[in-house]
């Protein structure tokens, strides 16, 4: 069943906002602070491991909040209230075993081989493992969803904007991607970090009054799961009732494709090679902070869900049909519309300013680690070589504009989904997964040959491609929802470049044992080695305990949700 989608034009004069003064000084300000951490950062930056990776100098709290907040964008605000309107409580899967292990992995397994080896970016990383072809498609398709993602904040800022500020689509779009453009060209990755940070905590004292005022407004949660149980039924209200083969329920996924396509292939291969989050956790200071990076960001993971799924279950309580054209809203609605519904002045600046922060953040994070790998892994690689490090970083300033420029024509492809968050998962099982698996199969499996990871990462890609748009969109299996074929073609995808690759190693040669060292699971690197700081040897510090107690934490949230 495919969800209809309304143009957001249509929706300006329903969901306009009374905003006054207060609401654009409050704005006003934001944005003068956003340009002055750009304008501080730029002092930092004279080097093009500066402009690009900090200069590996931040401690792991900067980052870890900037890791977050880098995701803090579309995905969670706009998109993951939309799911919780369309899907209900089944949105905590996204959370507790979508994002939650793929951290914990990432930190505890994959950061020793990403700091240790001292790549500038996650391609970077199958050049060493691999060969030049590998690193280059990499490089070209990771670029290009860098953009496509970035271009899905554009347009989710956007709707908002319009819809809430009464501001054209172009003019929103084309000033938030000046903002951001203005502060990652003047401080590089420093002024994005920073900002991200900052931004974290906007979001957060925007998300909290919305979620509370809804909740008072449906008779608190016990009102909101009766109201959702007598119109959408039990299982809306459930994170597994339904879930079993051959079962329905409102997502079209059973508990075997939520814990393979979601749980494992989409969330390993978005938050283990996605680049814009890795990217932070390089710009740490030393190895320690960069594995304590995704740990530290994956206890506000854990709790993140509730402000973030609650707005939309309120508006699928309040609005009879939300999402549908009877109630003449579509899903990516609903924060807007308890905006509307909810908060007073002063308050709703805080909640505008809040949206923007995220959208922007989001947007920052794909366009800053696109200038990385567009400078350094593919102009400075296989176009201009060998010159001097000032002209990388004048590059990385003016690859920036291009980047952003093309983000503006990419958000108005997003217009077409009317639940953002099934757009940007399609793009992850298109873009993340195959890489995952070259990734995961050349870590753990020496004999994967140089060959195969071009041949893996092409054939994982085709093949979430032909299962989404001709073995789904054209019927020939029937899947019931977006999401429901997003993990299905993850799947795929992973398994087709699993297979590739498996074949491809019998019939051609293997890199030499010298040349894996610190590259494949077993082996070290002198990178790897490097003894623990003053202090981070504390127990409250160590790597293990952080990233098992946010599975413990993620495990037992699922105890209230599970009956």
């Amino acid at each position: 069943m495919q969800t209809p989608t309304y143009p957001a034009m249509q929706l300006a004069a329903e969901l306009r906002l009374p905003t006054n003064a207060l609401d654009y000084t409050i704005l006003g300000i934001y944005f003068a602070v956003v340009l002055g951490i750009g304008f501080a950062a730029r002092r930092s930056v004279k080097t093009s491991l500066d402009f690009f990776l900090s200069g590996r100098s931040l401690p792991a709290w900067i980052t870890g909040l900037a890791f977050i907040s880098a995701n803090l964008a579309a995905t969670e605000i706009l998109g993951m209230a939309a799911n919780s309107a369309q899907y209900g409580a089944y949105t905590v899967h996204w959370y507790w075993i979508g994002a939650i292990p793929a951290m914990v992995f990432l930190g505890l397994v994959m950061m020793p081989f990403y700091y240790g080896s001292k790549v500038r970016s996650v391609p970077e990383m199958l050049l060493l493992r691999f060969d030049k072809w590998a690193h280059l498609l990499s490089s070209i398709l990771f670029a290009f969803a860098a953009i496509l993602i970035a271009g899905v904040n554009l347009y989710a800022l956007a709707i908002v904007v319009q819809a809430l500020l009464g501001w054209p689509q172009w003019v929103a779009i084309v000033v938030a991607g000046a903002f951001v453009l203005a502060y990652i060209t003047l401080g590089g990755l420093s002024s994005a970090i920073y900002n991200e940070v900052l931004q974290f905590f906007v979001i957060l004292a925007a998300l909290i009054p919305l979620v509370v005022l809804g909740l008072k407004k449906v008779g608190g949660w016990g009102g909101l799961t009766d109201k959702l149980t007598s119109t959408h039924g039990a299982n809306f209200t459930t994170a597994w009732g339904g879930t079993g083969i051959g079962s329905s329920n409102p997502l079209g996924a059973n508990w075997l494709t939520i814990v393979l396509g979601l749980g494992f292939v989409l969330s390993f291969g978005y938050w283990t090679t996605n680049f814009a989050e890795v990217q932070r956790a390089l710009s740490a200071k030393n190895l320690s902070a960069g594995q304590r990076t995704p740990l530290i960001a994956a206890y506000p993971k854990i709790f993140i869900v509730f402000l973030v799924m609650i707005p939309g279950l309120v508006a699928a309580a309040l609005v009879p049909g939300f999402g549908t054209s009877k109630s003449g809203y579509q899903y990516n609605d609903a924060i807007p519309y308890l905006m509307q519904e909810l908060l007073p002045n002063g308050v709703l600046g805080i909640a505008v300013t809040g949206l923007l922060a995220a959208f922007m953040a989001g947007m920052a994070a794909n366009v800053s680690s696109f200038n990385t790998v567009f400078t350094n892994d593919i102009w400075a690689r296989y176009i201009v070589k060998g010159r001097e490090d000032a002209y990388y970083v004048r590059f990385g300033r003016w690859i920036t504009v291009i980047g952003v420029a093309a983000s503006v024509g990419t958000a108005f492809l997003a217009s077409s989904f009317s639940n953002i968050m099934s757009y940007l998962q399609t793009l992850f099982s298109f873009f993340n997964v195959p890489m995952f698996v070259v990734f995961i199969v050349g870590m753990f499996w020496k004999r994967a040959s140089a060959k195969s990871g071009f041949w893996g990462l092409l054939a994982g890609t085709v093949a979430a491609m032909v299962n989404y748009f001709v073995i789904y969109k054209k019927g020939i299996i029937d899947i019931p929802s977006d999401q429901g074929a997003n993990f299905v073609s993850a799947i795929v995808g992973f398994v087709a470049g699993a297979v590739v690759m498996v074949a491809v190693s019998l019939f051609t040669k293997a890199k030499p044992a010298e040349e894996l060292q610190g590259l494949v699971y077993g082996t070290r690197s002198p990178g790897m080695d490097e003894p623990p700081a003053e202090g981070d040897d504390a127990w409250y510090r160590r790597p293990a305990l952080l990233g098992w107690g946010s599975v413990i934490i993620a495990a037992a949230c699922y105890i209230p949700f599970s009956f």
